[in-house]
């Protein structure tokens, strides 16, 4: 007799385990065990426990190539699902080999699961393993799909409702209930205080900072405090919530003519504006990519959105100094150039809707474009291209956790006809065409953070903590990657003829970067370099990037005079008319500001299933050497985290968005 031990994980999140009845059968090289039902006296299947079982068949069955697992109801008991994690089978010749599940199951599912080294399709050596393959991505292109939403932005998902998405991609349920107390807590401190849907007008700035009775952070404390300060704006293009967007300005642009007598009071004493950019002190930040796009209708009359203009300059002091907006692209007597010495209201003014701009162009591009749209296509194809014993798809399923639930979410709420991107100054419509036009001019070099760095010309700018963090961040990546991929791709032959591989990045460039030749984003893979350069990229955008452009909503935006997503008055077009009411005017009302601030809370919260990047709490990987690698991948970032928090304590506005033990390992909000 052959006998097969049997280590069964049930995930240990809330509500994970099941009374149903679990059987287990077998599939090797030499035949099948019978459908074992999986028992031991007492409660099985316990969210969190491993339980041992025994499966005994007549003679060995060689080697295991699959395992099927079967979940029957319990006639007695309701129906409850099952979070399967994984399955060890210890074989009478000793071997131990993991299968991977990690997936929710439903009474009547059926899962067949395929265990040990990851292994590349051309490495199939059995017909059962080659049919299994072949099976699961048929079943999967079933089920996962692309769709045209809107033209000229990445594909969505076919999935048009949380209803539709499949159980192993599903939010658990115990963050579900978090999210929905949140924003229950959120709804009632509005309710409670008269200010949710209010269409009231704010009477002070004192009102403001009134919201919410508990919910505050060290920098959104300083950001009400100093947000009227030119030195903290312009630190906000480096270490804000936009740090993507400002470049070294040799050159000014021919619409925007800033005079030397203009900024002459704002510069070194002695020293001209062409001295001061041939020394790489000037910079500019130009909305060019925004002029005459559509925006929605306030009252009546279309809201203004400023696709202007913002020249900043790096002072002996080290501070990052606006010193001149333009509010439109074409000057003229009504776009005239505000500077520092203005009137404190039309400076404030000029400022405030520059940075609204600069707010609705992060949320199109670099927050929603660049890491929710195009991860959730990356996901896709990972699911349609690349089966679960595919090297990449192990390495890269981590990063991919709850990024469609996320977006499918996203969409159905946020831009509800009341959500709050449907309401921000661009609207629906605006957002969407924003990031057609964000696509149409997308390079791959924008994605990879060293070349943009370095195209952007700020490699040497000081106190730019996202550069400096990012970087470092960057490199970790790209070293773990590089060990992994050259682990399973010795060389460029073995990446050129993994049809899958080709087919998944293939995919990638047609729903992702719709075949855009001209972004220099690979429609294939011909080198080991390629691969591990992209699947850096990945890693980035779907974990620290993310980090980057997210997580400080809260800290930045919930003052909504230092940057709204919406602003309702016109901005100033001449000078020395404005007064401290056109401010609080300029802000949305009292019901809008809270949707916005409510939202920023939302999207900023660390929630209790949080995964830091560098930690791999689902075991897919059946090998010792990528195991190692990612152990040596987790104390980098270790590393990291501590340079961070010695530079982070000398910080009055400390920057941790990158700092990884606040980054989460995938897209989750």
């Amino acid at each position: 007799m052959a006998k097969y031990k049997l280590d069964v994980t049930t995930g240990d999140m809330d509500f994970a385990g099941t009374w149903d009845y679990v059987f287990l059968t077998l599939i090797g090289a030499n035949g099948e065990s019978e459908r074992t039902e999986l028992s031991n006296f007492g409660l099985n299947f316990q969210s969190g426990t491993t339980g041992t079982y025994t499966i005994t068949t007549p003679l060995s069955l060689g080697r295991i190539l699959l395992i099927k697992v079967e979940k029957d109801p319990n006639i007695i008991l309701p129906e409850n699902e099952w979070y399967f994690s994984k399955v060890v089978v210890t074989t009478p010749e000793g071997d131990v080999i993991l299968f991977p599940c990690f997936r929710w199951m439903n009474s009547g599912e059926v899962v067949e699961l395929r265990g040990g080294r990851a292994m590349k399709i051309f490495e199939d050596d059995h017909p059962i393993l080659s049919e299994h393959r072949k099976n699961e991505l048929m079943q999967r292109k079933n089920i996962y799909g692309y769709e045209i939403k809107e033209k000229g932005i990445p594909y969505f998902t076919n999935f048009r409702d949380i209803t539709e998405i499949p159980g192993d991609i599903r939010l658990s349920k115990s963050k579900i209930d978090e999210m929905m107390d949140t924003k229950r807590w959120i709804g009632l401190e509005l309710g409670l205080k008269g200010l949710f849907g209010s269409p009231k007008k704010w009477e002070s700035f004192e009102d403001m900072t009134k919201i919410f009775w508990r919910k505050k952070t060290q920098i959104s404390e300083y950001v009400t405090e100093h947000w009227r300060e030119d030195a903290f704006y312009g630190s906000q293009y480096l270490n804000g919530v936009n740090p993507g967007v400002m470049v070294r300005c040799s050159e000014l642009p021919p619409n925007f003519p800033v005079t030397d007598e203009m900024v002459k009071p704002f510069l070194e004493e002695g020293t001209t504006l062409k001295e001061e950019m041939e020394k790489g002190n000037i910079f500019l930040s130009d909305k060019k990519i925004m002029d005459r796009i559509p925006t929605r209708s306030y009252e009546g009359k279309p809201i203004p959105v400023t696709p202007g203009l913002c020249l900043f300059y790096l002072n002996p002091q080290r501070n990052l100094m606006p010193i001149a907006i333009q509010l439109y692209q074409e000057p003229s007597e009504k776009n005239p150039i505000f500077l520092p010495s203005d009137s404190e209201t039309d400076w404030l003014l000029a400022k405030m809707f520059f940075k609204n701009a600069d707010f609705n162009h992060h949320q199109a591009i670099y927050h929603l474009m660049s890491t929710h749209f195009l991860a959730e296509v990356y996901n896709i194809a990972t699911m349609r291209c690349l089966p679960v014993i595919h090297p990449i798809f192990k390495l890269l399923i981590p990063h991919f956790r709850y990024i469609i639930y996320t977006n499918v979410k996203g969409r159905n709420s946020l831009f509800s006809p009341t959500g709050p991107l449907s309401i921000s100054s661009l609207g629906y419509d605006g957002l969407m065409e924003l990031m057609r036009r964000g696509l149409n001019e997308l390079k791959y070099s924008n994605l990879i953070v060293p070349e943009n760095i370095t195209e952007r010309g700020l490699d040497s700018i000081p106190n730019f903590y996202y550069r400096d963090d990012g970087l470092k961040l960057w490199d970790i990546i790209n070293r773990f990657v590089r060990k992994m991929v050259e682990y399973y791709y010795p060389s460029d032959d073995v990446v050129t003829k993994d049809v899958e591989l080709q087919d998944w990045i293939g995919e990638i460039f047609k729903y992702g970067f719709l075949s855009k030749k001209e972004t220099g984003v690979p429609d294939s893979f011909n080198t080991v370099e390629e691969v591990i350069k992209f699947i850096t990229m990945i890693i980035f955008y779907s974990s620290g990037q993310h980090a980057a452009v997210n997580n400080g909503q809260f800290d930045y935006l919930s003052w909504v005079p230092n940057g709204s997503l919406l602003l309702v008055k016109s901005p100033p077009h001449t000078k020395g008319q404005s007064t401290e009411r056109d401010i609080l005017e300029s802000v949305p009302n009292v019901g809008d500001t809270v949707s916005f601030v409510g939202m920023a809370w939302m999207l900023s919260l660390v929630y209790k299933d949080f995964v830091p990047l560098g930690t791999f709490p689902e075991e897919r990987f059946d090998e010792p050497t990528p195991k190692q690698f990612m152990k040596e991948f987790h104390r980098e970032l270790i590393l990291l985290t501590d340079t961070i928090d010695a530079r982070n304590a000398l910080l009055d506005v400390p920057y941790y968005y990158l700092n990884p033990n606040q980054i989460e390992n995938s897209i989750t909000i």
